[in-house]
């Protein structure tokens, strides 16, 4: 085997260890408070992180390497590792990458986001952070204001930040806050790998009594709701994509002012092999953005874009390293925090004042032929069809229940509805049971 074959394999090893020893783990948040955490509660957040269950994944590694370095060491001022040291040469860059980031403010970043770890998995960070600024009136966001920054990260990493109906909810509220609270900019990011993998199953397994249509016409009042807060938002709006992005949490980009994504980023709207349609205004702002053809491939023929093509095509502002992601991002968006507040919010009125009425009539038609679409059979059998396809091809004797239905798979744009148990019924039972998984996968993205 060649040294650069063993390099990358001993790298990949690395990466796949469920969490780093103590003496030398350290986390990054994008957002950290003014006043550095204590040497105390930088202890016992290294005390706390050895009983995390799940595995970070590879970026939070690599972010709690460093900043326990920065922490404890200060400033990288060692040589940079060999091409083929790429297990320290990884290291170093992302220890790099901290810049002249203060001990403090690496303890306190560290404290962060081992808290949120720990709270991901149902513990209380409260023992290894101090309190945030921000509201503590959210269960699935992150919601924080520092350096004249409002920060809303979704906040289950565990399920690659899948929206629910309650988080649909709270990332209206937490627009309608930042709206008008003192923040100059407000920034939208995932926590974990992901930014974000759609809409959560979930969402869609109970039909109400009044059927299909009553919950067809309260899915399209939530959504029409959900994208009216992206355009009615008076600040400048950005979107930080830490990682894949798949549906609506790609449409609405066509709503933001700016958006910066790092190299391992991807962008999938997987919305006609499921028999849907196109949400977020997507159907007007992309278009615009990257021309008709493109936009058609991507939201017609399922097209799913790496970073640097969906910067190509106007999509993104910006793509930048994984290893510099969080520190670039950072450091440009806290400088454009300094600018005046008035005058961005009144030049972004502006810049979108002219289409908001389009937009609105936009959201509304989407929202119509959505709800027509969550209620066909050409979407139930798209998705019965995409079932069969991959049950033959992955569990061919699995029966797919609704238990087995995965996060990961809604993340990758792709379907699995529940088999209809008891197939063999007949009359009533059998229908009901048809409605049932057709209802399940309205609007899955």
């Amino acid at each position: 085997m060649s040294r650069v074959a063993l390099g990358t394999f001993a790298l990949r090893r690395l990466l796949r260890v469920s969490r780093y020893p103590s003496s030398s783990v350290k986390f990054h948040s994008a957002v950290s408070l003014r006043m550095g955490a204590t040497v105390e509660q930088f202890e016992e957040a290294k005390t706390r992180l050895a009983t995390l269950k799940k595995d970070p994944g590879n970026e939070t590694k690599l972010q709690i390497y460093a900043l326990f370095k920065q922490s404890t060491s200060g400033r990288c001022t060692t040589s940079r590792p060999g091409m083929l040291d790429f297990i320290n040469r990884a290291k170093w860059d992302a220890w790099s990458a901290l810049g002249d980031t203060t001990q403090e403010d690496a303890r306190q970043q560290y404290c962060d986001l081992i808290g949120s770890l720990v709270a991901a998995e149902g513990g209380s960070p409260a023992s290894v952070s101090a309190k945030p600024a921000g509201s503590p009136q959210f269960e699935t966001l992150l919601v924080t204001t520092e350096d004249q920054i409002t920060t809303i990260k979704l906040n289950r990493p565990e399920k690659k930040n899948a929206i629910t109906t309650e988080m649909y909810n709270e990332i209206i509220a937490a627009l309608d806050q930042a709206s008008s609270d003192s923040s100059v900019l407000t920034v939208f990011t995932g926590a974990g790998d992901f930014y974000c993998s759609g809409n959560d199953l979930t969402n869609f397994t109970k039909i109400p009594d009044g059927g299909v249509k009553e919950m067809a016409d309260k899915g399209g009042e939530l959504l029409r709701n959900y994208i009216k807060a992206y355009i009615d938002f008076p600040k400048p709006l950005v979107a930080v994509v830490n990682g894949p992005a798949v549906g609506v949490s790609v449409t609405v980009m066509g709503l933001f002012d700016l958006v910066y994504a790092t190299e391992r980023a991807s962008f999938h709207t997987p919305f006609s092999q499921l028999g849907q349609s196109a949400e977020g205004c997507s159907s007007y702002t992309f278009p615009k953005l990257m021309g008709h053809a493109k936009a058609c491939e991507m939201l017609l023929f399922n097209k799913k874009l790496t970073a640097a093509q969906a910067c190509a095509l106007g999509l993104v502002t910006e793509v930048f390293p994984d290893a510099t992601f969080q520190t670039e991002v950072w450091t440009r968006l806290k400088t454009y925090a300094q600018l005046p507040p008035n005058s961005l919010s009144l030049s972004k009125q502006l810049i979108r004042g002219s289409e908001k009425a389009l937009l609105h009539k936009v959201n509304d038609a989407e929202v119509e032929l959505l709800k027509e679409r969550w209620t066909s059979d050409e979407c139930f059998n798209a998705v019965a069809s995409e079932n069969g396809r991959r049950t033959a091809a992955e569990e061919p004797e699995a029966q797919v229940t609704e238990q087995s239905v995965s996060e990961e798979e809604s993340a990758g744009g792709g379907s699995r509805p529940t088999s209809l148990q008891g197939r063999e019924a007949s009359g009533n039972n059998e229908e009901a049971e048809v409605k049932q998984q057709r209802y399940q996968w309205i609007k899955y993205d």
